[in-house]
């Protein structure tokens, strides 16, 4: 039986990347976004079209899915990974910054969902993992903006969920603590980024890109009458 389609958002580098990695191992056909197509086309992954798309442009999600579905087949899996996370005081940060996270980690996922979640209502199946971070559970020192986004990522997938249940489409979220990726290399307060990097040496090191792809497989690969709702996960020493 052939493998439905899996589309991942972010999957240029780290986190994106891995789950890419362990979609296609599983032998799924993958549509790849994100703004820089060059390092998506290194990873070298066989049946994977890879599209250079601005995830808060509304118009350019539906259409490359759409393009992906008339080669590859329905989508039954969307990985909404993009993200960007940009720390800082609320009376220092640029506003600037704040839209940037709003727009790309809250309306990214919602435009993710428009594209797809049509269709796997009308088919009555589907799941949509989206990646949070324990910051949309709980709060952190220099992150009010970014908690804000994240917690929006926590309740919108709820919420969807709820609405979507009946018709058999699941919505999941994996929130991650710490994780080995560039991400914090988007900070501008050179102060902030060195204290993070301490926090991490003070854990022993945080957990790696592959441990979270796992997550996104495990709950993807339960029967389709089990819906993993959320997966917290970090290193062991991660405090808070």
């Amino acid at each position: 039986m052939s493998k439905s389609l899996v589309v991942i958002t972010g999957a240029s580098a780290g986190i994106g990347a891995a789950i890419a990695r362990a979609f296609s191992a599983a032998g799924h056909p993958l549509l790849l976004l994100a703004r820089r197509v060059e390092p998506m086309q290194a990873l070298g992954l066989p049946n994977a079209l890879c599209v250079s798309v601005d995830v808060t442009d509304t118009a350019a999600m539906k259409a490359v899915v759409l393009q992906a579905e008339t080669r590859s087949g329905p989508v039954g899996c969307l990985v909404n990974n993009a993200g960007v996370m940009l720390l800082g005081q609320a009376d220092v940060q640029d506003p600037a910054e704040w839209q940037q996270m709003l727009n790309i980690n809250v309306m990214g996922v919602l435009n993710g969902v428009h594209a797809v979640l049509a269709g796997m209502k009308a088919r009555r199946s589907g799941t949509i993992i989206n990646i949070s971070s324990i910051a949309g559970r709980k709060t952190f020192p220099n992150h009010a903006a970014y908690c804000a986004t994240k917690f929006a990522v926590h309740a919108l997938t709820e919420n969807i969920r709820e609405e979507v249940a009946d018709v058999g489409v699941r919505m999941v979220t994996i929130a991650p603590g710490a994780v080995e990726t560039d991400l914090l290399s988007h900070t501008t307060d050179e102060s902030i980024k060195a204290g993070y990097h301490d926090w991490k040496d003070q854990m022993g090191g945080v957990i790696a890109p592959e441990v979270i792809a796992e997550a996104v497989l495990y709950a993807w690969h339960q029967p389709v009458n089990v819906c993993v709702r959320e997966i917290v996960l970090a290193a062991t020493r991660q405090q808070p």
